[in-house]
């Protein structure tokens, strides 16, 4: 009895430790988002300031705690308005009149597992935009604060990818992975489990046999 235990306690551990590592390989792999795109691109040159920036992620983010800061190279702020969330593309509006120059995006969203997740990038306004008017100063109350610094940094796409914005996620193979050992580790424990009850017959056929 106890040579037929051992193996079968044993490989039920193993099965136990792999399903754990493989949880624990898959989980970080697809806890966060991503950006996967911005738009401008990093470090792209206009011919005029944008009507809006945004960003593209590997899935919707959350509709609350979104935002963002685009601010011209005085420091001066030209986001208006809410964060427009639609699928997994974060749009921010500008105002108009902005400057030639170069601007900087710092942006925050809640990813969709709940965790913020935020970034920047830059590109460059080779002439200002039409009725761009002296920019306004530091105190004005067209000045936003900066960007909260809480969450898990993600630094802005410096290309755009090659594959399409609306791209899903890459297939988590470590899935998979875990599922085959699960079902051979499943199968080799059906085989001990028989091999248990064919042994325990056998002495109880031996045991009636010594009765004898």
């Amino acid at each position: 009895m106890r040579s037929t235990r051992r193996p079968f306690v044993s490989l039920l551990l193993a099965v136990l430790i792999v399903a754990a590592a493989a949880l624990g390989l898959a989980g970080p792999a697809a806890a966060h988002d991503a950006a996967e795109s911005t738009s401008p691109a990093q470090g792209a040159t206009l011919a005029a300031p944008p009507d809006e920036v945004s960003v593209t992620f590997s899935n919707k983010p959350l509709g609350i705690g979104a935002s963002f800061s685009v601010k011209d190279a005085s420091g001066t702020e030209w986001a208006e308005g809410p964060v427009q969330i639609v699928d997994n593309v974060a749009t921010q509006k500008l105002r108009a009149g902005a400057p030639a120059g170069a601007y900087t995006v710092a942006w925050r969203v809640v990813s969709s597992d709940s965790h913020p997740i935020e970034g920047t990038f830059a590109f460059t306004a080779a002439s200002g935009a039409a009725g761009a008017s002296a920019p306004a100063t530091e105190g004005s109350p067209t000045t936003a604060g900066t960007v909260p610094g809480m969450g898990t940094a993600r630094p802005g796409v410096t290309e755009e990818p090659s594959a399409p914005a609306s791209a899903g996620e890459p297939f988590q193979w470590s899935i998979v992975i875990f599922a085959a050992v699960a079902v051979g580790l499943l199968a080799a424990l059906g085989i001990l489990a028989r091999r248990r009850l064919g042994g325990d017959a056998d002495d109880s056929g031996g045991d009636k046999g010594d009765g004898v």
